[in-house]
Protein backbone atom coordinates (compact mmCIF):
# COMPACT_ATOMS: atom_id res chain seq x y z
CA UNK A 1 0.00 0.00 0.00
CA UNK A 2 1.33 3.53 -0.42
CA UNK A 3 0.45 6.88 0.95
CA UNK A 4 0.79 10.32 -1.06
CA UNK A 5 2.15 12.87 1.38
CA UNK A 6 1.55 16.83 0.34
CA UNK A 7 3.02 19.60 2.36
CA UNK A 8 0.43 21.96 1.28
CA UNK A 9 -0.18 25.85 1.01
CA UNK A 10 2.26 26.32 -1.86
CA UNK A 11 1.40 27.70 -5.21
CA UNK A 12 2.38 26.23 -8.32
CA UNK A 13 4.02 27.16 -11.45
CA UNK A 14 5.52 26.50 -14.36
CA UNK A 15 4.80 23.58 -17.54
CA UNK A 16 3.29 19.82 -17.18
CA UNK A 17 3.00 17.77 -20.12
CA UNK A 18 -0.40 15.39 -20.58
CA UNK A 19 0.35 12.11 -20.88
CA UNK A 20 -1.98 9.10 -23.45
CA UNK A 21 -5.60 9.09 -22.38
CA UNK A 22 -6.34 5.99 -19.65
CA UNK A 23 -9.48 5.25 -21.00
CA UNK A 24 -7.98 4.78 -25.00
CA UNK A 25 -4.80 3.05 -23.43
CA UNK A 26 -7.19 0.20 -21.91
CA UNK A 27 -9.10 -0.33 -24.75
CA UNK A 28 -6.27 -0.43 -27.46
CA UNK A 29 -3.87 -3.08 -24.87
CA UNK A 30 -6.80 -5.72 -25.27
CA UNK A 31 -7.66 -5.01 -28.99
CA UNK A 32 -3.91 -5.74 -29.50
CA UNK A 33 -4.43 -9.20 -29.62
CA UNK A 34 -6.83 -8.96 -32.51
CA UNK A 35 -3.33 -8.24 -34.47
CA UNK A 36 -1.66 -11.76 -36.57
CA UNK A 37 1.59 -8.56 -36.54
CA UNK A 38 3.41 -6.83 -33.44
CA UNK A 39 2.25 -3.55 -32.34
CA UNK A 40 3.26 -0.61 -30.91
CA UNK A 41 1.27 1.66 -28.88
CA UNK A 42 3.50 5.52 -28.46
CA UNK A 43 2.23 8.28 -25.94
CA UNK A 44 1.17 5.04 -23.63
CA UNK A 45 0.84 6.46 -19.90
CA UNK A 46 2.61 5.17 -16.89
CA UNK A 47 0.27 4.16 -15.21
CA UNK A 48 -0.55 0.66 -13.16
CA UNK A 49 -3.57 -0.53 -15.19
CA UNK A 50 -0.54 -1.15 -17.99
CA UNK A 51 1.16 -2.89 -16.03
CA UNK A 52 -1.74 -4.82 -14.79
CA UNK A 53 -3.00 -5.32 -18.32
CA UNK A 54 0.34 -6.59 -19.39
CA UNK A 55 0.51 -9.07 -16.56
CA UNK A 56 -2.93 -10.50 -18.63
CA UNK A 57 -1.31 -10.33 -21.81
CA UNK A 58 1.69 -12.80 -20.02
CA UNK A 59 -1.04 -15.47 -19.30
CA UNK A 60 -1.99 -15.49 -22.98
CA UNK A 61 1.89 -16.00 -23.72
CA UNK A 62 1.56 -12.92 -25.85
CA UNK A 63 4.69 -10.97 -25.05
CA UNK A 64 5.32 -6.80 -24.29
CA UNK A 65 7.80 -4.40 -23.59
CA UNK A 66 7.38 -0.96 -21.69
CA UNK A 67 9.27 2.24 -21.67
CA UNK A 68 9.74 5.57 -22.62
CA UNK A 69 5.97 5.77 -23.12
CA UNK A 70 6.18 3.10 -26.00
CA UNK A 71 4.54 -0.14 -26.04
CA UNK A 72 5.31 -3.13 -27.99
CA UNK A 73 3.11 -5.91 -27.77
CA UNK A 74 3.63 -9.49 -29.48
CA UNK A 75 0.29 -11.15 -30.12
CA UNK A 76 2.32 -14.19 -32.81
CA UNK A 77 2.45 -16.37 -29.96
CA UNK A 78 -1.03 -15.95 -28.03
CA UNK A 79 -2.57 -19.06 -26.42
CA UNK A 80 -5.90 -19.42 -26.30
CA UNK A 81 -6.77 -19.70 -22.64
CA UNK A 82 -9.19 -18.55 -19.78
CA UNK A 83 -8.92 -15.47 -17.67
CA UNK A 84 -11.19 -16.68 -15.33
CA UNK A 85 -9.95 -15.29 -12.16
CA UNK A 86 -6.74 -13.41 -10.63
CA UNK A 87 -5.58 -10.48 -12.82
CA UNK A 88 -8.21 -9.97 -14.76
CA UNK A 89 -10.44 -8.55 -11.64
CA UNK A 90 -8.15 -6.30 -10.81
CA UNK A 91 -9.57 -3.47 -12.92
CA UNK A 92 -12.95 -3.08 -14.97
CA UNK A 93 -11.22 -2.39 -17.96
CA UNK A 94 -10.22 -6.01 -18.24
CA UNK A 95 -13.51 -6.75 -19.50
CA UNK A 96 -12.56 -5.69 -22.79
CA UNK A 97 -10.71 -8.96 -23.12
CA UNK A 98 -14.46 -10.35 -23.58
CA UNK A 99 -14.70 -8.63 -27.14
CA UNK A 100 -11.56 -8.90 -28.39
CA UNK A 101 -10.82 -12.38 -27.55
CA UNK A 102 -14.50 -13.44 -29.59
CA UNK A 103 -13.14 -11.68 -32.47
CA UNK A 104 -9.73 -13.45 -32.05
CA UNK A 105 -10.95 -17.24 -31.58
CA UNK A 106 -14.44 -16.77 -31.33
CA UNK A 107 -14.76 -17.71 -27.95
CA UNK A 108 -13.88 -16.21 -24.17
CA UNK A 109 -14.03 -17.05 -20.54
CA UNK A 110 -13.29 -13.82 -18.63
CA UNK A 111 -13.79 -13.38 -14.90
CA UNK A 112 -16.21 -10.21 -13.87
CA UNK A 113 -13.87 -7.41 -13.43
CA UNK A 114 -13.37 -4.99 -10.52
CA UNK A 115 -11.91 -1.23 -10.48
CA UNK A 116 -13.23 1.12 -8.51
CA UNK A 117 -16.75 1.25 -6.72
CA UNK A 118 -18.19 3.66 -7.86
CA UNK A 119 -21.84 2.04 -7.98
CA UNK A 120 -23.38 -0.48 -10.56
CA UNK A 121 -22.13 -0.95 -13.38
CA UNK A 122 -23.89 -3.54 -15.38
CA UNK A 123 -22.41 -5.59 -18.42
CA UNK A 124 -25.92 -6.56 -19.31
CA UNK A 125 -25.73 -4.07 -22.86
CA UNK A 126 -22.25 -6.04 -23.84
CA UNK A 127 -24.21 -9.10 -23.40
CA UNK A 128 -27.12 -7.61 -25.61
CA UNK A 129 -24.19 -7.20 -28.02
CA UNK A 130 -22.29 -10.11 -28.37
CA UNK A 131 -26.00 -12.51 -28.81
CA UNK A 132 -27.25 -10.20 -31.24
CA UNK A 133 -23.86 -11.01 -33.07
CA UNK A 134 -24.77 -15.05 -32.74
CA UNK A 135 -22.74 -15.73 -29.45
CA UNK A 136 -23.86 -17.63 -26.63
CA UNK A 137 -23.26 -16.03 -23.28
CA UNK A 138 -23.29 -17.90 -20.08
CA UNK A 139 -22.11 -17.41 -16.38
CA UNK A 140 -19.93 -20.15 -15.04
CA UNK A 141 -18.81 -19.86 -11.35
CA UNK A 142 -18.57 -15.50 -11.41
CA UNK A 143 -16.79 -15.65 -15.11
CA UNK A 144 -18.27 -14.93 -18.13
CA UNK A 145 -18.26 -17.88 -21.11
CA UNK A 146 -18.86 -16.45 -24.57
CA UNK A 147 -19.39 -18.65 -27.55
CA UNK A 148 -19.80 -17.96 -31.14
CA UNK A 149 -21.50 -20.73 -33.51
CA UNK A 150 -19.47 -23.61 -35.29
CA UNK A 151 -19.95 -20.98 -38.72
CA UNK A 152 -18.59 -17.79 -36.72
CA UNK A 153 -20.03 -14.51 -35.66
CA UNK A 154 -22.27 -12.70 -38.23
CA UNK A 155 -22.76 -8.67 -38.71
CA UNK A 156 -26.09 -7.42 -37.37
CA UNK A 157 -28.48 -4.31 -35.94
CA UNK A 158 -27.43 -3.65 -32.87
CA UNK A 159 -29.18 -0.93 -30.71
CA UNK A 160 -27.61 -0.05 -27.08
CA UNK A 161 -30.20 0.79 -24.33
CA UNK A 162 -27.57 3.25 -23.24
CA UNK A 163 -24.85 5.05 -24.87
CA UNK A 164 -22.50 3.01 -23.22
CA UNK A 165 -18.72 3.61 -23.76
CA UNK A 166 -17.49 -0.39 -22.57
CA UNK A 167 -20.17 -2.08 -24.40
CA UNK A 168 -19.61 0.07 -27.49
CA UNK A 169 -15.98 -0.69 -27.62
CA UNK A 170 -16.60 -4.30 -26.50
CA UNK A 171 -19.03 -5.00 -29.35
CA UNK A 172 -16.42 -3.55 -31.86
CA UNK A 173 -13.37 -5.58 -30.97
CA UNK A 174 -16.10 -8.37 -31.67
CA UNK A 175 -17.47 -7.12 -34.70
CA UNK A 176 -14.73 -6.56 -36.78
CA UNK A 177 -14.10 -9.81 -37.88
CA UNK A 178 -17.87 -11.61 -38.02
CA UNK A 179 -18.92 -11.89 -40.71
CA UNK A 180 -21.25 -9.24 -42.96
CA UNK A 181 -22.26 -5.77 -41.66
CA UNK A 182 -22.74 -4.51 -38.18
CA UNK A 183 -24.39 -1.19 -37.13
CA UNK A 184 -24.14 0.00 -33.45
CA UNK A 185 -27.44 2.80 -32.53
CA UNK A 186 -26.80 4.74 -29.74
CA UNK A 187 -23.01 4.01 -29.86
CA UNK A 188 -21.43 5.88 -27.21
CA UNK A 189 -19.32 9.43 -28.87
CA UNK A 190 -16.63 9.03 -26.73
CA UNK A 191 -12.91 10.90 -28.14
CA UNK A 192 -11.54 6.95 -27.12
CA UNK A 193 -13.80 5.35 -29.22
CA UNK A 194 -12.41 7.55 -32.20
CA UNK A 195 -9.03 6.76 -31.16
CA UNK A 196 -10.25 2.94 -31.07
CA UNK A 197 -11.48 2.75 -34.57
CA UNK A 198 -8.52 4.62 -35.84
CA UNK A 199 -6.12 2.42 -34.46
CA UNK A 200 -8.33 -0.83 -35.87
CA UNK A 201 -8.64 0.84 -39.76
CA UNK A 202 -4.88 0.82 -39.43
CA UNK A 203 -4.71 -2.67 -38.53
CA UNK A 204 -7.69 -3.28 -41.82
CA UNK A 205 -10.25 -3.36 -40.26
CA UNK A 206 -13.48 -0.92 -41.96
CA UNK A 207 -15.15 0.99 -38.82
CA UNK A 208 -17.35 3.96 -39.86
CA UNK A 209 -19.01 6.82 -37.59
CA UNK A 210 -17.17 6.12 -34.78
CA UNK A 211 -17.81 9.84 -32.44
CA UNK A 212 -21.26 9.75 -33.79
CA UNK A 213 -24.27 7.19 -32.39
CA UNK A 214 -24.40 5.04 -35.56
CA UNK A 215 -21.19 3.04 -36.14
CA UNK A 216 -21.16 1.17 -38.94
CA UNK A 217 -18.46 -1.89 -39.22
CA UNK A 218 -17.49 -4.32 -42.62
CA UNK A 219 -16.35 -7.55 -41.09
CA UNK A 220 -12.64 -8.33 -42.35
CA UNK A 221 -11.07 -11.80 -41.90
CA UNK A 222 -8.63 -10.33 -39.88
CA UNK A 223 -6.30 -7.54 -38.67
CA UNK A 224 -2.50 -7.08 -39.14
CA UNK A 225 -0.65 -3.78 -37.81
CA UNK A 226 1.61 -2.32 -39.56
CA UNK A 227 2.35 1.29 -38.32
CA UNK A 228 3.29 2.60 -34.40
CA UNK A 229 -0.32 4.03 -33.18
CA UNK A 230 -0.08 7.30 -30.90
CA UNK A 231 -2.63 7.72 -28.23
CA UNK A 232 -4.33 10.91 -28.12
CA UNK A 233 -3.97 12.84 -24.95
CA UNK A 234 -5.74 11.96 -21.78
CA UNK A 235 -8.96 14.93 -21.14
CA UNK A 236 -9.39 13.33 -17.75
CA UNK A 237 -5.92 14.17 -16.58
CA UNK A 238 -5.58 17.56 -18.69
CA UNK A 239 -9.04 18.85 -16.93
CA UNK A 240 -7.69 17.87 -13.50
CA UNK A 241 -4.55 19.72 -13.54
CA UNK A 242 -6.71 22.45 -14.97
CA UNK A 243 -8.61 22.65 -12.25
CA UNK A 244 -5.61 22.47 -10.13
CA UNK A 245 -3.90 24.88 -12.14
CA UNK A 246 -6.48 27.56 -11.11
CA UNK A 247 -6.83 26.41 -7.86
CA UNK A 248 -3.27 26.86 -6.79
CA UNK A 249 -1.74 27.82 -9.76
CA UNK A 250 0.40 31.11 -10.15
CA UNK A 251 0.37 30.57 -13.60
CA UNK A 252 0.81 27.07 -15.30
CA UNK A 253 0.81 25.75 -19.30
CA UNK A 254 -0.84 22.58 -19.66
CA UNK A 255 0.18 21.08 -22.66
CA UNK A 256 -0.56 18.16 -25.03
CA UNK A 257 -4.32 18.57 -25.36
CA UNK A 258 -7.14 18.57 -27.61
CA UNK A 259 -9.01 21.19 -25.94
CA UNK A 260 -12.52 20.32 -28.02
CA UNK A 261 -12.42 17.45 -25.98
CA UNK A 262 -12.87 19.27 -23.09
CA UNK A 263 -15.60 21.99 -24.34
CA UNK A 264 -17.71 21.47 -21.56
CA UNK A 265 -15.38 21.14 -18.87
CA UNK A 266 -13.74 24.63 -20.32
CA UNK A 267 -16.91 26.16 -20.31
CA UNK A 268 -17.40 25.59 -16.78
CA UNK A 269 -14.19 27.44 -15.59
CA UNK A 270 -14.91 30.29 -17.77
CA UNK A 271 -18.58 30.67 -16.08
CA UNK A 272 -16.38 30.28 -13.09
CA UNK A 273 -13.88 33.61 -13.89
CA UNK A 274 -11.36 31.37 -14.79
CA UNK A 275 -8.42 33.36 -17.00
CA UNK A 276 -7.11 31.00 -19.88
CA UNK A 277 -5.60 31.29 -23.03
CA UNK A 278 -6.43 28.30 -25.27
CA UNK A 279 -3.61 27.52 -27.97
CA UNK A 280 -3.13 25.17 -30.63
CA UNK A 281 -2.47 22.22 -28.31
CA UNK A 282 -2.20 23.65 -24.84
CA UNK A 283 -3.85 25.82 -22.73
CA UNK A 284 -2.27 28.48 -20.17
CA UNK A 285 -4.09 28.42 -16.80
CA UNK A 286 -3.65 32.77 -15.11
CA UNK A 287 -3.84 32.95 -11.37
CA UNK A 288 -7.15 32.70 -10.45
CA UNK A 289 -9.10 35.96 -8.80
CA UNK A 290 -12.25 35.87 -7.28
CA UNK A 291 -14.29 32.71 -8.75
CA UNK A 292 -18.17 32.46 -9.00
CA UNK A 293 -20.09 28.82 -7.79
CA UNK A 294 -21.28 27.26 -10.83
CA UNK A 295 -23.85 24.06 -11.21
CA UNK A 296 -22.08 21.18 -12.67
CA UNK A 297 -24.46 17.74 -14.83
CA UNK A 298 -22.88 15.27 -15.48
CA UNK A 299 -23.84 13.69 -19.36
CA UNK A 300 -22.63 11.34 -21.79
CA UNK A 301 -19.92 12.85 -24.12
CA UNK A 302 -19.54 15.71 -25.24
CA UNK A 303 -21.22 16.46 -21.90
CA UNK A 304 -19.63 17.30 -18.88
CA UNK A 305 -17.14 14.13 -17.93
CA UNK A 306 -18.30 12.25 -14.86
CA UNK A 307 -14.93 11.70 -14.43
CA UNK A 308 -13.91 15.19 -13.91
CA UNK A 309 -16.97 16.15 -11.69
CA UNK A 310 -14.36 14.91 -8.22
CA UNK A 311 -11.32 16.73 -10.12
CA UNK A 312 -13.22 20.44 -10.14
CA UNK A 313 -14.86 19.73 -7.04
CA UNK A 314 -11.83 21.33 -5.00
CA UNK A 315 -11.49 24.42 -6.93
CA UNK A 316 -15.42 24.88 -6.74
CA UNK A 317 -14.80 25.49 -2.49
CA UNK A 318 -12.74 28.26 -3.55
CA UNK A 319 -15.64 30.19 -5.46
CA UNK A 320 -18.80 32.50 -3.79
CA UNK A 321 -22.04 31.24 -3.47
CA UNK A 322 -23.56 27.92 -3.50
CA UNK A 323 -22.73 25.13 -6.08
CA UNK A 324 -24.40 21.92 -7.21
CA UNK A 325 -23.05 19.27 -8.49
CA UNK A 326 -25.30 16.27 -10.30
CA UNK A 327 -23.77 13.14 -11.26
CA UNK A 328 -26.44 11.69 -14.27
CA UNK A 329 -24.09 8.84 -14.48
CA UNK A 330 -22.31 7.50 -11.64
CA UNK A 331 -24.58 9.51 -8.97
CA UNK A 332 -23.23 7.12 -5.82
CA UNK A 333 -19.99 9.15 -7.13
CA UNK A 334 -19.52 10.76 -3.65
CA UNK A 335 -16.92 8.73 -1.56
CA UNK A 336 -14.69 12.11 -1.62
CA UNK A 337 -17.28 13.97 0.17
CA UNK A 338 -16.34 12.46 3.76
CA UNK A 339 -12.98 13.18 3.68
CA UNK A 340 -13.67 16.92 1.94
CA UNK A 341 -15.66 17.86 5.08
CA UNK A 342 -12.89 16.51 7.31
CA UNK A 343 -10.50 18.58 5.55
CA UNK A 344 -13.19 21.14 6.55
CA UNK A 345 -15.25 21.63 3.77
CA UNK A 346 -18.67 23.27 3.74
CA UNK A 347 -20.29 19.94 1.31
CA UNK A 348 -23.18 18.03 1.81
CA UNK A 349 -24.92 15.28 -0.54
CA UNK A 350 -28.72 14.70 -0.45
CA UNK A 351 -30.81 12.69 -2.62
CA UNK A 352 -27.81 12.31 -4.91
CA UNK A 353 -27.08 16.13 -5.22
CA UNK A 354 -23.85 17.40 -4.24
CA UNK A 355 -23.98 21.32 -2.77
CA UNK A 356 -20.92 23.47 -1.88
CA UNK A 357 -20.32 26.36 0.11
CA UNK A 358 -17.19 28.29 -0.04
CA UNK A 359 -14.80 27.32 2.30
CA UNK A 360 -11.94 29.79 3.42
CA UNK A 361 -9.42 27.16 4.27
CA UNK A 362 -9.21 23.78 4.27
CA UNK A 363 -6.65 21.74 6.73
CA UNK A 364 -4.11 18.95 6.23
CA UNK A 365 -5.20 15.88 7.49
CA UNK A 366 -5.20 12.10 6.83
CA UNK A 367 -7.89 10.81 4.14
CA UNK A 368 -8.63 8.07 1.72
CA UNK A 369 -8.50 7.48 -2.01
CA UNK A 370 -11.03 5.09 -2.34
CA UNK A 371 -11.03 5.05 -5.93
CA UNK A 372 -8.96 7.55 -9.16
CA UNK A 373 -10.54 10.05 -9.58
CA UNK A 374 -11.60 11.12 -5.69
CA UNK A 375 -8.13 10.34 -5.02
CA UNK A 376 -7.28 12.93 -8.09
CA UNK A 377 -9.52 15.20 -5.83
CA UNK A 378 -8.30 14.98 -2.74
CA UNK A 379 -4.40 15.78 -4.39
CA UNK A 380 -5.45 18.80 -5.10
CA UNK A 381 -7.58 19.54 -1.83
CA UNK A 382 -3.94 18.40 -0.20
CA UNK A 383 -2.25 21.06 -2.29
CA UNK A 384 -4.69 23.98 -1.36
CA UNK A 385 -4.49 23.38 3.01
CA UNK A 386 -2.76 24.26 5.53
CA UNK A 387 -0.13 21.80 6.82
CA UNK A 388 0.14 18.16 5.77
CA UNK A 389 -2.08 16.27 4.34
CA UNK A 390 -1.98 12.05 3.91
CA UNK A 391 -3.66 10.12 1.25
CA UNK A 392 -4.19 6.75 2.16
CA UNK A 393 -4.81 4.12 -0.37
CA UNK A 394 -2.26 6.43 -2.64
CA UNK A 395 -2.45 3.36 -5.54
CA UNK A 396 -5.12 4.55 -6.80
CA UNK A 397 -4.58 7.44 -8.23
CA UNK A 398 -1.32 5.95 -9.47
CA UNK A 399 -4.24 3.84 -11.48
CA UNK A 400 -5.05 6.57 -13.48
CA UNK A 401 -2.25 9.50 -13.30
CA UNK A 402 0.37 9.30 -15.49
CA UNK A 403 3.95 9.75 -13.39
CA UNK A 404 2.19 12.06 -11.05
CA UNK A 405 4.45 12.74 -8.04
CA UNK A 406 7.29 13.36 -11.34
CA UNK A 407 4.67 15.72 -12.66
CA UNK A 408 3.49 17.71 -9.37
CA UNK A 409 7.24 18.08 -8.42
CA UNK A 410 8.26 19.40 -11.77
CA UNK A 411 5.32 22.46 -11.07
CA UNK A 412 6.97 23.10 -7.24
CA UNK A 413 4.60 20.89 -4.88
CA UNK A 414 6.05 19.12 -1.70
CA UNK A 415 4.81 16.11 -2.36
CA UNK A 416 6.50 12.25 -2.06
CA UNK A 417 5.16 8.80 -2.14
CA UNK A 418 5.73 6.26 0.59
CA UNK A 419 4.85 3.04 2.09
CA UNK A 420 1.65 2.72 4.20
CA UNK A 421 4.13 0.23 6.71
CA UNK A 422 6.68 3.32 6.84
CA UNK A 423 6.43 6.23 9.20
CA UNK A 424 6.39 9.62 7.64
CA UNK A 425 9.42 11.30 7.42
CA UNK A 426 9.28 13.60 10.42
CA UNK A 427 9.33 17.61 9.12
CA UNK A 428 12.01 19.62 10.81
CA UNK A 429 10.96 23.18 12.92
CA UNK A 430 11.67 26.14 11.11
Amino acid sequence: MKNMLIHGGKKLSGTVVIGGAKNSTVALIPAAILSRTPVTLESVPEIQDVYNLMAILEEMNVKSQFSDCVLHIDPTQIQDVPLPNGKIKSLRASYYFMGALLGRFGRAVVGLPGGDDIGPRPIDQHIKGFEALGATVTNEHGAIAIQAPKEGLHGARIFLDMASVGATINVILAAVTAKGHTVIENAAKEPEIIDLATYLNNMGATVRGAGTDTIRIEGVAELAAHNAHTIIPDRIEAGTYLAMAAAVGDGINVKNIISEHLDAFLAKLEEMGVVMDVGEDNIFVYPSGDLRMVQIKTLPYPGFATDLQQPITPLMLKAQGEGIIVDTLYPKRVRHIPELERMGANITVENDVIMLHHADHLEGCEVTAEEIRAGACLMTAGLMAEGDTTITKAENILRGYDRVIQKLRGLGADVELIDSETPAPVQAEN
